[in-house]
């Protein structure tokens, strides 16, 4: 199953192992099974720590469990955990094994002192670059608490499940055999939404921090840029974002950051973090920007308020609070999102294998993922609604080239349709006729740009037409001691070396406003 190289990497980790275990294997006589087999019986050759049982009576089958001799850990894979999941797999068999996670201990113990039954199911593709967070996790949180359970399900495998709970976005995460959530989330978010208590004991501890010399407002490139520059010069620097990463996180593959030929975007998210940890950077993740109050007079400090009920002050702001994916604003687009309408096709794409499928925009996202998923399902109709695709020509080449692909130009989504459950179709209006036609389908990927970030924000700094930040060149807003950088502002070309460069720019314009005032 597995190859020599990977064999001589994974019995590398695998001396981690302290502690044994066993895993147990509930299997059928099909093909699934049979590789799962092979791969279990690699791993327990790569080490002495770990015995392999196939006699489980796991209903799931093809699945196995992780189990130490008179432990108390519930964690189970249905499935084969290969792709991106394959790391989930290795960092799930050393944690089981004893050997420690890098989590901060006083989150370990508040995931330790979770009280209650909770019974977790997340359904993934081994295509989706968000599971494996949501996935790892909960494994972890398994290992730490025996009131935790956990089985990661490979949703293409069980389709009958995925049929009957309707899922059609990944991660969907259920608790106790309700939804829980679906998206990317990681330890703390799932502790937040399961520990009551733990917001408003977080937003105390953050109101009694001391003002910050420059404080950055998001934490994507342009964050974490601006965050390595300011620390440097040997201010008090801190970082308070939604979620560290930003948009990058949501990106597969990137091939155009200079110096790195190929890389995905949560891999280039935990080098920025890694990259940002080296200096005195005090990060601040979970934390939704709700309001912003300029200082009231020069030398005095900005304060950001959060969602959560926190509140920030610093000397100095570099707001880098990115985009969003930008929406149809349709009927129907809100209630059918995570029911058949999808934004990320190289995560849901495998939950609508054999079926048929719209991809919304004709740039180089929408006719990338039309490509992909052509792959995949019966038929794609990409929409655009120009009159030509302004994708790459190379990418219109590969399009045309495809045989379950329909292109329809000219054409302006009104309506999303379904039954109340899922997406059964959509309509579209011809420009040139005003005809309305409907097209049976039952999913639609929406690719059509990006929204800034900056709701917030509005009455308070200038925006543009767009809700762009406005900067000047060395990344200053209107108001003095704040500056802003990456997607939420005017700087054309929304691309991740650019954003690096406009947060190293911000924060020495920070700096050099600091030094003057």
């Amino acid at each position: 199953m597995l190859d020599a190289t990977l064999k001589t990497q994974l019995k590398a980790y695998l001396e981690k192992v302290t502690q044994p275990f066993e895993i147990v294997a509930s299997l059928d006589d099909s093909d699934k099974s049979r590789e799962l087999s092979g791969l279990l019986h690699d791993i327990v050759s790569l080490t002495d720590k770990i015995t392999l049982r196939e006699d489980g009576s796991d209903a799931r089958r093809p699945s196995f469990a992780l189990n130490r001799p008179k432990g108390n850990i519930s964690l189970r894979f249905a499935g084969l955990p290969m792709g991106h999941e394959f790391t989930s797999l290795v960092l799930a068999l050393l944690q089981v094994g004893g050997h420690p996670s890098k989590l901060a201990q006083d989150v370990i113990t508040q995931i330790q002192n979770l009280e209650g039954e909770f019974n977790f199911e997340t359904y993934f593709s081994l295509s989706c670059q968000n599971c494996p967070d949501v996935v790892q996790a909960l494994n972890l949180m398994a290992v730490l608490n025996p009131n935790i359970r956990h089985v990661a399900i490979d949703g293409a495998l069980f389709q009958a499940e995925v049929s009957d709970r309707q899922i059609m976005s990944v991660p969907s995460i259920y608790l106790n055999g309700e939804l829980f959530a679906q998206g990317r989330m990681e330890v703390e978010q799932i502790l937040a939404k399961i520990d009551t208590g733990a917001s408003s004991r977080d937003a105390e501890k953050l109101n009694a921090k001391q003002a910050f010399d420059v404080l950055m407002i998001g934490g994507g490139p342009a964050g974490a840029a601006a965050a390595i520059y300011a620390a440097r010069k040997g201010i008090r620097t801190g970082v308070a974002a939604e979620r560290f990463g930003g948009q990058v996180l949501d990106t597969m593959s990137i091939e155009n950051f200079i110096s790195v030929q190929e890389t995905e975007g949560p891999k280039l998210v935990r080098a920025l973090e890694e990259h940002v940890k080296q200096y005195d950077v005090d990060i601040i993740n979970l934390q939704r920007a709700t309001a912003l109050i300029p200082a009231s007079h020069a030398g005095g400090l900005h304060e950001v308020r959060f969602e959560s009920g926190a509140s920030l002050k610093s000397k100095t702001l570099i707001l880098a609070t990115g985009a969003r994916w930008r929406e149809m604003n349709v009927p129907g687009e809100q209630q059918y999102r995570g029911k058949g309408v999808a934004y990320c096709p190289h995560c849901d794409g495998p939950l609508f294998k054999g079926k048929r499928v719209a991809v919304i925009g004709g740039g180089n996202s929408g006719v990338e993922a039309a490509i992909d998923l052509a792959g995949i399902v019966a038929h794609v109709t990409l929409i655009e609604f120009d009159s030509q695709l302004r994708a790459d020509a190379v990418l219109q080449n590969k399009l045309n080239s495809l045989s379950n692909v329909t292109i329809i130009k000219s054409a302006l989504t009104t309506e999303v349709l379904g039954d109340g459950q899922k997406v059964t179709a959509l309509v579209y209006q011809d420009r040139a006729s005003d005809e309305l036609i409907t097209v049976e389908l039952q999913g639609i990927f929406v690719q059509i740009g990006l929204l800034p970030n900056s709701d917030w924000l509005k009455g308070v700094v200038e925006l543009s037409p767009r809700g762009e930040i406005i900067v000047d060149a060395k990344g200053g807003t209107n108001i003095p001691g704040i500056f802003a950088a990456g997607d939420v502002t005017t700087v054309p070309y929304k691309q991740i070396v650019i954003a690096v460069g406009e947060g190293a720019k911000a924060a020495l314009s920070a700096f050099d406003h600091l030094i003057r005032s």
